[in-house]
């Protein structure tokens, strides 16, 4: 578990399947992401985040006083296959208020500390603004530009210091 100023994040488990399962079908934190899943692909990614391999790894964000769930983070490997991206959704109430910052911070720490990464990926759209603006506030630059999943994707990427 990891604990922020006003969060916590704690591995994925059977309680947060409902809170994940509403953000997969949230429009508005799917806009970037490929759009709404559907049931049985929920179904599959729900399977897999609660028997994760041991290079996949998902915590739950819930803010520390009401335990109100913000979101989900994950560290997966990247599409290249040679380093791993850090991912987040988070719902959008939460949006705006520097909680992704604030949880993506200590897992770039766990990434570079615990599990020894030399190097650390994150892509999202060129269009998605915000979750750009995120990377680079953490200190991820901008590595390249690709064409994936029919939109232009932002590479970031930030070595171990």
């Amino acid at each position: 578990m990891f604990v922020t100023e006003r969060c916590y994040l704690r591995t994925f488990n059977h309680a947060d399947i409902t809170d994940v399962k509403n953000l997969f079908v949230n429009p508005d934190v799917r806009k970037y992401l490929g759009g709404i899943r559907d049931e049985a692909s929920i179904g599959e990614v729900m399977q897999s985040m609660l028997a994760p391999s041991d290079t996949d790894f998902y915590w739950a964000v819930r803010e520390r006083h009401t335990d109100s769930f913000i979101g989900l983070i994950s560290l997966n490997p990247h599409h290249d296959g040679l380093f791993l991206e850090v991912s987040y959704q988070l719902h959008p109430t939460w949006w705006g208020k520097c909680y992704g910052t604030e949880v993506v911070q200590p897992i770039i720490g766990y990434a570079f500390n615990e599990l020894n990464q030399e190097k650390l990926i994150a892509e999202t759209q060129t269009a998605n603004k915000a979750s750009r603006r995120l990377l680079e506030k953490v200190g991820m630059q901008l590595e390249s530009k690709v064409i994936r999943f029919g939109a232009e994707q932002a590479i970031y990427s930030m070595e171990r210091y």
